[in-house]
C-alpha cells in the first residue's frame, strides 16, 4: 500500500507546529504531576516542622490559640495532651483525620511518639482508609504536654486532576492557535513559493517578461532576485542566440549565394574564356574557403565549451609564431592598405598549446582588423615580464562602452554600433580566445578608450628553461 507523504508547505507547517505543541503540553503535563507531588510532600512537611517548632517554645497560655490558628490556617488535625492528662481535638473532622479516633493503627503510631526520648518526631505513613500517605507529628510541650499533628499527603491528588483538567483545556486552546498559526505561516511562505514557481514554468516556456516579486522573507528574496538575475541572463543568452543564427546565417548565405552565382557564371558564359574562368573559380574557392573556416570555427567552439578538446603543452617561441602568422595578412596589406606593427622581442620562449596559441593571436588581429578605425592600423606587443610575457593587440577604432565589455567574450555577442560583415573571420573568435586562455589557465582582458581605440590583452607562461 502506498505510503501518504505530506509535501506542501502548508501541510508539513500544520503537521509539525501540531506536533510540536503536543510535544510541549506532554513535557509540561509530566512535569507539572512530578514537581507537584514532589512540591508539595516536601512543603508539607516543612509546614508540619516550621509548627512543631513553634510548639516547643510556647507558654501553655499562648498554645490554645496558637493551634486554634493553625488548624484555621492549614490542612492539618491536631490532638493536644496537656499536663493534666486532658485531651483537646482540633478540626477532627477534617477529610482523612485519624486523630480522636478508635483505630488500632494510629494509636500504635501515637504510643511509639509519645514513649519516644526525642522532643519532637515524625512518622509517615499509609492510610489504609484513603489509600494515601498521612504524617503524624509528635511535640513535647513546655509543661510537659504533648500535641499530635496530623495531615494527609493526598491532595496532591486533587492537585493532579486540578492540573489535568486545566491541562485538556489548555491542549485544546494550544492547538487551535497551532492551527491558525500554521495556516498563517503556510499563506505567508507558500504562497510565494508557489508564485515563484508559476513564473518559473513561464520562464522555462520563454516567456522572459516575467517578474519574481519579494515578500519580505531573506530566503525567498534572495530567490527571487536569483531567478530575476537568471531571466535576465537568460533572455540576454536567447537575444545573443538568436543575433548568432541570424549572423551565422548570414555569413552562411553570402558564400553560397556567390559559389552559385560564379559557377553558374562558369557554366553559362565564362566556360570558354580562360582568363575570366580562372578569376571566376578563384572566387568560389575563395568563398568555399570563408565557409570552410566559418564551420571549423564553430566545430572549434562546441568542442572548446564542451571540454573534449585535449591541449598539447609544449616551449615554443612566441615572437616566430606571431611572425608566421602576420604573414597571412600580406594580402590585406597590398590590397586594403592594412598596417601591422609590431613591438616584440627577438625571442620569447614560453609554454603552452602552440596550435591553440596561434588561434588566440590570429582571432584577436582578425578582430581588431574588422575594428580599427580609419588609419587601418593594428599594433602587436609582446612585453616580458617576471614570469610572464604579455601579449597586446591594439586597434584604433571606436572603442567599446563600459556596459558592454563584460558582454564581449559571450559566444552570442556582438558589437551592434560598430558591427559589419567581417573582413576576415567569423565572428566568433573572441569566444574561442576566451575558451582557450581558460583552458590554459591564462589571465587576460580588455581595455578601451571611447573613440580612441581598443586592447586586447593576455598572459602567457614562460618556458622552463627561460632564466627568470
Amino acid at each position: 500500500m502506498k505510503k501518504y507523504k505530506i509535501s506542501s508547505i502548508k501541510h508539513k507547517t500544520l503537521f509539525y507546529l501540531i506536533l510540536f505543541s503536543v510535544f510541549i503540553l506532554l513535557f509540561l503535563w509530566e512535569l507539572q504531576l512530578f514537581f507537584s507531588k514532589f512540591l508539595y510532600e516536601k512543603y508539607q512537611i516543612k509546614d508540619m516542622e516550621n509548627i512543631a517548632e513553634e510548639i516547643t517554645d510556647l507558654e501553655a497560655t499562648e498554645l490554645t490559640n496558637y493551634l486554634k490558628n493553625v488548624v484555621y490556617n492549614n490542612a492539618i488535625c491536631i490532638e493536644h495532651i496537656d499536663s493534666y492528662g486532658r485531651t483537646i481535638l482540633y478540626n477532627d473532622a477534617s477529610t482523612g483525620c485519624l486523630l480522636g479516633r478508635d483505630d488500632t493503627e494510629i494509636n500504635r503510631y501515637k504510643e511509639e511518639l509519645y514513649n519516644s526520648d526525642e522532643e519532637m518526631k515524625a512518622i509517615k505513613f499509609v492510610n489504609r482508609n484513603f489509600k494515601s500517605y498521612a504524617l503524624l507529628y509528635g511535640v513535647e510541650t513546655a509543661d510537659n504536654g504533648y500535641v499530635f499533628l496530623f495531615t494527609m499527603l493526598s491532595n496532591v491528588d486533587k492537585n493532579y486532576n486540578l492540573i489535568r483538567d486545566q491541562l485538556i483545556y489548555i491542549a485544546i486552546v494550544v492547538i487551535i492557535l497551532a492551527v491558525a498559526i500554521s495556516l498563517f505561516l503556510a499563506r505567508v511562505i507558500s504562497e510565494p513559493i508557489v508564485e515563484i514557481t508559476e513564473k518559473s514554468k513561464l520562464l522555462a516556456s520563454g516567456n522572459y517578461d516575467v517578474e519574481f516579486k519579494k515578500n519580505g522573507i531573506k530566503e525567498i528574496d534572495e530567490l527571487a532576485d536569483t531567478l530575476n538575475y537568471l531571466e535576465s541572463e537568460v533572455s540576454k543568452t536567447d537575444q545573443y542566440r538568436r543575433d548568432l543564427m541570424a549572423n551565422v546565417s548570414h555569413d552562411l548565405k553570402t558564400p553560397l549565394t556567390m559559389i552559385k552565382a560564379y559557377a553558374e557564371m562558369v557554366r553559362d558564359i565564362t566556360y570558354k574564356n580562360k582568363k575570366k574562368r580562372e578569376e571566376n573559380l578563384n572566387v568560389i574557392i575563395e568563398e568555399t574557403d570563408r565557409l570552410n573556416l566559418l564551420v571549423g570555427d564553430i566545430l572549434a567552439l562546441s568542442k572548446l565549451q564542451a571540454n573534449s578538446d585535449v591541449i598539447d603543452i609544449n616551449d615554443f617561441d612566441l615572437s616566430s609564431l606571431i611572425k608566421t602568422i602576420i604573414k597571412r595578412y600580406d594580402i590585406l596589406k597590398e590590397t586594403e592598405g592594412y598596417k601591422i606593427n609590431v613591438e616584440i622581442p627577438e625571442q620569447a620562449l614560453v609554454r603552452a598549446d602552440e596550435n591553440k596559441i596561434s588561434q588566440v593571436i590570429y582571432n584577436l588581429i582578425n578582430n581588431a582588423i574588422n575594428y580599427t578605425g580609419e588609419d587601418k592600423t593594428v599594433l602587436i606587443k609582446v612585453i616580458e615580464e617576471k614570469k610572464e610575457y604579455l601579449v597586446e593587440i591594439t586597434d584604433t577604432g571606436n572603442g567599446i562602452n563600459e556596459d558592454e565589455i563584460e558582454h564581449i567574450w559571450d559566444k552570442y555577442y556582438k558589437n551592434e554600433k560598430n558591427h559589419r560583415r567581417n573582413i576576415v573571420g567569423t565572428g566568433l573568435g573572441l569566444s574561442i580566445v576566451k575558451n582557450i586562455l581558460e583552458i590554459h589557465d591564462f589571465k587576460y582582458g580588455v581595455r578601451s578608450v571611447k573613440d580612441k581605440g581598443t586592447t586586447f590583452y593576455f598572459e602567457i607562461k614562460k618556458s622552463n628553461n627561460v632564466k627568470h
